[in-house]
């Protein structure tokens, strides 16, 4: 089995999504940056590496036998055994996991370039380590947009936007007409005589599918008038407003 050294790693904890697994550029000075001692790295074929990263479902049985007990974190100067951590690729994409002792890819981060250019030399002639692929059809809705919704956008835009659509999913339950015509007046004014003569769902859907493409100072005020009052809503937002150095 092949191991990485001292490779370091920003966790992103929960994420179904890779687009939302940030690439080195994007990482933030309060990001919490931590330091695997020893990693097993395996080379798998490219429909698992995409299961991997874009879901979190079961990891293949054998592939958790086989990395258990392998990697190491470095902690106050001690050196923890981790059950489940590991670095995958497909020679294409890289990507480090941490199951926390589960069976599913918890904790996604990827590599550092120096790490990575590594991680592909390492590869370079070797086999694909054959795991069985689980069953698996990924659907994507609004609180999980499709990846071609999110490319292109900064960290900050992806944030903001899942925001924009988790307010939308929440205006949704409520089916209160009169308010998704207001929103989706303050987005379209221009629209406002055709917008009084919708249903709940039309107006709703029209501003979903108006909204859902590419990223603007549009869709930022509407963000903000929408999550205003709030408080979930609104701290997710503040914590997007705090300056930022990468």
């Amino acid at each position: 089995m092949l191991y990485l050294h001292d490779i370091w790693v920003n966790w992103f904890e929960g994420e179904e999504n890779g687009y939302n697994v940030c690439h080195f550029h994007e990482w933030r000075k309060d990001d919490q940056v931590e330091l695997l001692d020893q990693v097993p790295l395996l080379k798998v074929s490219s429909r698992l590496f995409n299961y991997v990263e874009n879901s979190l479902s079961e990891i293949p049985k054998p592939l958790l036998e086989d990395v258990y007990q392998k990697a190491y974190v470095r902690k106050n100067h001690e050196r923890l055994q981790l059950d489940y951590c590991f670095v995958v690729t497909d020679g294409k994409g890289i990507l480090a996991i941490d199951t926390i002792g589960s069976s599913i890819p918890i904790r996604k981060s990827r590599l550092i370039p120096r790490q990575e250019q590594l991680v592909y030399e390492m590869v370079a002639d070797q086999q694909e380590e054959a795991y069985p692929l689980p069953s698996y059809e990924k659907e994507y809705h609004i609180l999980s947009p499709a990846p071609e919704l999110m490319n292109g956008l900064t960290r900050k835009e992806r944030q903001l936007k899942q925001l924009l659509f988790m307010a939308m999913d929440q205006l949704y339950s409520t089916k209160n007409v009169a308010e998704i015509r207001y929103w989706y007046t303050e987005w379209a004014p221009h629209k406002y005589p055709l917008i009084q003569q919708m249903s709940f769902e039309e107006a709703w859907q029209q501003l979903y599918e108006e909204t859902k493409y590419d990223w603007s100072e549009k869709h930022v005020q509407l963000c903000e008038k929408m999550i205003k009052g709030q408080p979930f809503f609104e701290k997710l937002w503040e914590m997007e407003q705090e300056p930022r150095v990468n």
